[in-house]
């Protein structure tokens, strides 16, 4: 998933006689353009920037000395604090016996002074989906799970400190984010409206895990940040949303195997990193390897790689898919399933650079879904990137597919819980 500052909107010839080498080429100069941008932005801004960094650093040191003076003489192993960090975790608090395993809060979305309209997402994307969907009545305002903020501690459950104290200088989430005026705003500013939205994502995505295990599906209306690793973000991923899940996984539900299917047009670098030397996990990653974020490290960590190329259509987009999950399901035996479901594979897609139509996407959440079901497997589905307008109502419809299909529940007074 990833958001540039500035977007092209090419004209007819360029589609109709440019070569998909020449798209990949042209999407790849927008993001220079915005990196180069960015770069002006910043310079232009220094004496502020200067300021708010040398405050930022004042406190982080601060803090640093702090939390030195306060460490136990003795040392914990670093998965034994990993485990004790998320047994000591709320995240799997929220109460959803009433309640269906679709997980929003009002909190996700995003909007501060128009900043938000400076990159092509639909930062309200995540509550038009919803409201779709209350709106033709296959989901019901207090059957959603509200989920918790991740904490701190939570988030060190796979990010460094270092990474964490980062996001404390707003220059540095500007460049995670790929929004310039974000390095001009005050940190507490920048925590409250652009990061606190994150964390209560990530919240969602941690408790998703729980809920599938206990119900056989669960859908986080956002999350899917697959860009960040632990030690970094990029992409407009801030936190690692995909990889926190897994670990609480891991120990909370006592799942020992997990399979990553990212369907997002990007490749998933930032879980690849996280899980490159892992055998728990299995990462099936369909990309387009002619678009960003182009990290050569992380492929070498992808199990099973499927690269559909720019231009790539419907009808072979999903043979391919047919066949990467035959593959998939005879080379792994997962016990938890995290689906990556971006919609940037979508026709007219601005940065994925693919041509599948909406009913393309619906097959295709419905295929994943169908595969979870036929091996009794648990899935998680978040719901990532996708860069146009449409996208919240292709979510939306691609739900109400799943629940005619007997596939999810979506009606809590049904008196029907599909276990997957």
């Amino acid at each position: 998933m990833t958001f540039p500052l500035l977007t092209l909107s090419p004209q007819q010839p360029f589609w109709k006689f440019r070569t998909h080498r020449v798209i990949a080429n042209t999407t790849e100069s927008t993001r220079n353009l915005c990196k180069s941008t960015l770069y002006l932005f910043l310079a232009l801004a220094t004496p502020f920037i200067a300021y708010r960094c040398f405050n930022s650093s004042t406190m982080f040191w601060s803090s640093s000395s702090s939390s030195s003076s306060s460490q136990p003489a003795t040392k914990i192993d670093a998965e034994s604090l990993r485990r004790q960090r998320i047994n000591s975790s709320k995240l799997y608090q929220p109460d959803a016996s009433s309640k269906v395993p679709v997980i929003y809060s009002s909190y996700y979305d995003i909007s501060f002074l128009g900043i938000e309209k400076l990159h092509p997402f639909d930062s309200s994307k995540w509550g038009r989906i919803c409201r779709f969907l209350m709106s033709e009545g296959y989901l019901e305002k207090n059957s959603i799970v509200d989920p918790l903020e991740a904490s701190t501690e939570d988030l060190l459950v796979v990010h460094t400190e270092e990474y964490l104290n980062s996001l404390k200088n707003s220059v540095n989430v500007a460049r995670i984010t790929e929004v310039p005026p974000v390095a001009m705003l005050p940190n507490w500013l920048v925590q409250m409206k652009v990061l606190y939205p994150f964390r209560r994502q990530v919240g969602g995505t941690v408790l998703a895990a729980k809920l599938a295990k206990d119900q056989g599906w669960a859908i986080n209306v956002g999350g899917g940040f697959h860009h960040c690793s632990g030690e970094r973000g990029g992409g407009f991923c801030a936190y690692a949303d995909i990889s926190l899940c897994i670990h609480f996984a891991f120990v909370r539900l006592n799942i020992s195997r997990v399979m990553i299917i990212d369907l997002d047009a990007h490749q998933g670098n930032g879980h690849e990193r996280d899980f490159g030397n892992d055998e728990r996990v299995y990462i099936l990653d369909m990309y387009n390897p002619g678009i960003y974020p182009f990290d050569m490290t992380a492929r070498n960590y992808i199990n099973q790689k499927v690269e559909v190329v720019t231009g790539t259509t419907t009808d072979e987009y999903l043979k391919q898919l047919d066949k990467a999950l035959a593959v998939a399901g005879s080379n792994f035996a997962p016990e938890l399933i995290v689906y990556n479901a971006g919609t940037d594979i979508l026709d007219g897609d601005p940065l994925g650079g693919l041509k599948v139509s909406p009913d393309g996407v619906i097959q295709r959440d419905e295929k994943v879904f169908r595969f979870a079901r036929e091996r009794n497997i648990p899935i998680v589905m978040v719901t990532s990137g996708g860069y146009m307008k449409t996208s919240a109502r292709v979510i939306a419809n691609s739900i109400i597919n799943l629940s005619k299909k007997d596939l999810i529940e979506t009606n809590v007074h049904s008196g029907r819980k599909i276990m997957i």
